[in-house]
């Protein structure tokens, strides 16, 4: 069974273009209530203040890696990528690229989306976890901008996929070649590493680190090395607030201190951006060989693997008539306590 027109939507954080971009991307996320939940006037002052005290070292780690942000492109390979294997799912299917922060965003994307005119939406993030901060927020953006607009076309949504088998997969085969190539140098510690959030999102209720867990520990699982040395940490804090711990930069130095070789495992991440080929591959790479660490290597994201966009498209059929699964269980997986699943118990 096909559609005739058939509309997928992927989406992620987003990322400036260019060095003048970078300030007002930065406030379009500190102005975000679902990052920082402040009053509106108190949240605004707050993202002028932080976006321009942030903005010259910001533009600093954008030069390293050429002025701008590679998400776009990345995702825009994603989307390309999936978009070849979706033929067979509609006599005409079309990949749409949603930005949070910096543009293509809200309003872009769904005018696109009236003119193509489609029978059939779907929405897939690339987080494969979920969390208010990320999916949720993009996901309240986009219908709320489909409102606006008068775009009726339902939408599909799989709002995470933790434990995928087309996600966990990639990642577990390119963990056990960097594993082997550690070995030489001793007894390699596996660090997941994904983005930080505040205590309080997840005191509130969000699942994200309890999803971080999950993807972990099917990881390890498919992995299936004894003894394997492996530890959770959190990356890319930002705000003077307590944070999900232990931080990446803790657990590198101990590694340093206990003279093991590391592999870091961006967890949370399908692409790559300024967060891995900045902050992981030279801030901490520096960090480690002034720690001590004997051996550091960084496993690449699983971007356009044939594994991974398969089950993309896999999702893109299994949405089919189906509201809104936070899984490709068709059930909810979150625990209970975690009342910001949009998944209903």
């Amino acid at each position: 069974m096909s559609d005739s027109r058939l509309a997928i939507v992927v989406f992620n954080l987003g990322g400036p273009d260019g060095p003048d971009a970078v300030r007002p991307f930065l406030f379009n996320l500190f102005n975000d209530p679902f990052i920082i939940p402040l009053p509106g006037p108190l949240r605004w002052l707050f993202a002028t203040l932080i976006s321009t005290l942030r903005a010259k070292k910001s533009r600093g780690y954008y030069d390293r890696i050429g002025g701008k942000s590679v998400l776009l492109p990345e995702t825009e390979a994603q989307a390309k990528a999936l978009a070849e294997v979706a033929k067979p799912f509609a006599d005409d299917a079309r990949v749409f690229v949603l930005m949070r922060y910096w543009h293509p965003m809200a309003r872009e994307v769904v005018a696109e989306l009236k003119a193509y005119n489609p029978s059939r939406i779907v929405v897939l993030p690339l987080y494969p976890q979920f969390s208010t901060t990320t999916t949720g927020t993009t996901l309240k953006a986009l219908a709320g901008e489909a409102k606006r607009q008068g775009l009726t076309t339902p939408m599909e949504t799989l709002c995470c996929y933790p434990t995928a088998e087309g996600f966990i997969a990639p990642m577990a085969d390119r963990l056990r070649a960097a594993y082997d190539a550690a070995l030489p140098h001793g007894k390699p510690r596996v660090l997941f590493s994904a983005h930080g959030l505040p205590e309080k999102i997840i005191a509130g209720g969000d699942p994200y680190e309890w999803q971080v867990a999950q993807s972990t520990e099917a990881v390890v699982a498919r992995l299936g090395l004894k003894d394997l040395d492996w530890k959770i940490c959190y990356q890319s804090r930002v705000t003077p607030v307590k944070w999900l711990g232990p931080s990446i930069e803790s657990e590198i130095r101990r590694a340093g201190a206990d003279r093991v070789p590391i592999i870091i495992v961006p967890i949370s991440f399908v692409s790559e951006h300024v967060e891995t080929l900045v902050e992981l591959d030279g801030t901490m790479r520096e960090l480690a060989a002034d720690a001590g660490v004997p051996h550091f290597s960084r496993l690449g994201a699983v971007r356009t693997d044939p594994v991974f966009i398969a089950a993309l498209a896999g999702f893109t059929e299994y949405l089919r008539g189906k509201p809104t699964p936070c899984s490709v269980t068709g059930a909810r997986i979150c625990p209970k306590a975690f009342g910001k699943c949009p998944h209903a118990a």
